[in-house]
């Protein structure tokens, strides 16, 4: 049999201007998801780190500093992450950005939840255990375009649900979140500026224009119309019924 890939690629071109991801079947019938990117096809499992790989006996990296961190302790004098774990850490992290792209792309917002959050962990183990500023930011620096893909697709998970409040609140939130972490670096100049927080804010505002009114929408426009015309009764009424509405 030839290892020769042109047989794959040819039947699969490649589009740059978009995810180019499927699901295949494996061996054993296994579902794996693939990413063609210009010079091959990248295949990845769908469970666990994307290579299928155990760290330590761990699913994950990740979950390997994790059980460290309960045994030893949360913060730097419990032990310290050198360059060359650093180094493994940002690896798996570049291998579910490529997963949860493509799930994003297949849409699997699950996936893509699950995946965000295993990376901002990451960026989170690192803050906590590596000495070096430098090594930090060299993983820190993601953190907007990861906790805006995590909002992102909590979003547009509870919008297909019709939850629209969630969808709205997990968009307002990862913006805070986005906004803070600028914040703490001292660059306003790139919170003005980013393109993470234009995104969501977009999404927000789409959003808001096309969530349907609900009951409580419409009752609390009537309660205005009503003090405007000074219906005090009728506007006591309908704070009555807000109020039994917002209970149940």
């Amino acid at each position: 049999m030839s290892a020769d890939l042109n047989s794959i690629l040819g039947d699969w071109p490649y589009n740059p201007a978009s995810i180019n991801a499927r699901w295949v079947i494996g061996r054993g019938g296994k579902r794996l998801i693939q990413l063609r990117l210009d010079l091959g096809v990248l295949q990845m499992e769908t469970e666990g780190r994307p290579d299928g790989q155990r760290p330590h006996g761990h699913g994950s990296l990740l979950e390997h500093f994790l059980e460290r961190e309960d045994t030893e302790g949360l913060d730097m004098a419990a032990f310290e992450i050198d360059a060359s774990a650093c180094a493994e850490l940002q690896q798996e992290a570049a291998q579910f950005y490529y997963r949860y792209i493509s799930l994003y792309a297949l849409r699997d917002l699950d996936g893509v939840i699950a995946d965000t959050d295993h990376n901002l962990g990451i960026l989170d183990v690192v803050s906590r255990h590596v000495e070096d500023d430098d090594l930090v930011w060299q993983l820190l620096q993601f953190y907007p375009y990861i906790r805006m893909m995590n909002a992102r697709a909590l979003a547009e998970k509870s919008a297909e649900a019709h939850a629209y409040d969630e969808a709205i609140a997990a968009l307002e939130e990862g913006i805070e979140d986005i906004r803070s972490f600028w914040r703490d670096q001292g660059d306003e100049e790139d919170e003005e500026e980013s393109r993470e927080i234009e995104l969501l804010t977009d999404l927000l505002s789409d959003l808001r224009g096309s969530r349907p009114r609900s009951q409580t929408d419409l009752l609390q426009d009537e309660l205005s119309r009503a003090i405007a015309t000074e219906n005090y009764e009728r506007a006591a009424t309908l704070r009555d019924a807000l109020k039994m509405l917002r209970k149940a």
